[in-house]
């Protein structure tokens, strides 16, 4: 009888098949440091995300997602060790959250045949595929939102901003610098004058920017900031009545922890953005009953539907979509991240797809390709309503000014790969 059992039991297992090993998504996060309230609702969104679909959907195609968060603290270095740390435990693809960091993975991950997203951050040349096989960054970049708001400044000035005057506080770091030269060739472009404010980390010292602001009588700011920065700037321009509705962030300069210590005085500030805001969308429902009352959140779940905490999920969303499409591709549920590679270059995000995943508007629909890993590069604006507390897209997700994007980013990708020894990744 017992033999009889264990031939059973025997059977059975072979006829489930081999049990596939978890598939690993590294979490690069910083829940510590001055760049946390930041931080930490973007690692809760990611993590809830694979949460969800282990929970409601048994995995990605049938195979249970496994998250390794990694401390970074926002540290360059701390982030490059978490990657070796845990390169070799299956991990899919990096999201590092940071510009630094992403500069010193660009090569590694390249060498080691393991795809990178940095949505919305990182290297902007990076979008050309033929040179930077491995990263990605779509559906917009830094060049994208510095276009952005640009296009945003002619739309409501009847397509004129000749002789204005505009300013930029940026973090004085590789991620403030990025949209510098973008800017420089708009400014020739359309005829405005462009002041440059860096500001040092962790951006708490910003009393003689904005004097010079106040001096200077800029027609706009705008802000590449991150952190504290954000905080201390915004109240700043109300110290110096500023108006707020002259002022445009980044959208790594628009969450609520950036507006609401300035209370009222922050009342129609401004914010750049590559997705939705709020959390009218049917994916909260499930996020609401399978993970935050389940008691399996990453963090409180109070978080659901601000800014950052939508990132993180639409992050995770783009990753896990991008895994399905490299199974299929490959015919295999059990994806390594060469395949996973192979899913970032094929993913596709149409409107009938975001609605299905519960997530309808929530982003603008795009396709990526070896020649384009950066996506469409559509932006859209948000505004802050400080007596309801909620912000609203103001904007629809529009067209940047590709002409002098595409220059750039041809110019920098093909300057990189002369220093770097780099053949066509397109054409092999």
């Amino acid at each position: 009888m017992k033999k009889t059992l264990a031939t059973a039991a025997l059977t059975a297992l072979m006829a489930a098949g081999p049990v596939m090993a978890d598939l690993v998504f590294p979490s690069l996060s910083y829940r510590t440091g001055p760049y946390a309230a930041g931080g930490i609702p973007f690692a809760d969104g990611y993590a809830d995300y694979f949460t969800l679909l282990n929970e409601r959907d048994g995995g990605i195609g049938g195979v249970k997602t496994k998250l390794l968060e990694c401390e970074t603290g926002y540290n360059t270095e701390k982030g490059v060790e978490c990657y070796e740390s845990t390169k070799g435990e299956g991990a899919l693809v990096y999201q590092p959250l940071s510009t630094g960091i992403t500069y010193q993975l660009i090569p590694k991950t390249t060498a080691d045949d393991i795809p990178m997203h940095t949505m919305g951050y990182g290297r902007t040349s990076a979008a050309n595929g033929d040179v930077f096989s491995h990263t990605f960054n779509y559906p917009g970049t830094y060049w994208n939102g510095a276009s952005g708001a640009v296009n945003y400044l002619l739309e409501i000035n009847d397509g004129d901003i000749k002789g204005k005057k505009i300013a930029l506080v940026y973090h004085n770091s590789a991620y403030g610098k990025e949209p510098i030269r973008t800017l420089e060739e708009l400014s020739k472009k359309h005829g405005f004058e462009l002041s440059l404010l860096p500001v040092d980390h962790p951006g708490q010292e910003q009393k003689s920017q904005w004097l010079q602001i106040r001096r200077e009588k800029p027609d706009n700011v705008l802000m590449w900031g991150w952190g504290v920065m954000n905080q201390v700037a915004i109240q700043e321009a109300a110290n110096i009545r500023f108006p707020m509705e002259n002022f445009i962030g980044i959208w790594w300069s628009g969450a609520e922890h950036d507006v609401m210590p300035a209370g009222a005085k922050a009342n129609g500030y401004k914010a750049l953005t590559f997705h939705n805001v709020g959390r009218d969308f049917p994916v909260f429902a499930d996020m609401q009953k399978y993970v935050v009352d389940a008691g399996k959140a990453a963090g409180a779940g109070d978080q659901i539907g601000n800014v950052l905490y939508n990132r993180g999920m639409y992050a995770a969303m783009l990753a896990a979509e991008a895994a399905k499409t490299a199974q299929e591709i490959h015919g295999t549920k059990d994806i390594t991240a060469s395949m996973m590679r192979d899913g970032m270059e094929a993913l596709s995000i149409t409107e009938e797809k975001m609605a299905s995943l519960g997530m309808p508007n929530f982003g603008p629909s795009f396709e990526v390709s070896c020649e384009n890993h950066g996506g469409p590069g559509l932006v859209g604006v948000t505004q802050w309503d400080a007596e309801n507390k909620t912000w609203s897209l103001i904007s629809d997700f529009k067209a940047t000014d590709m002409e002098v994007i595409g220059a750039l980013i041809e110019a920098d990708s093909t300057s990189y790969a002369k220093e770097n020894n780099i053949a066509s990744n397109c054409n092999k």
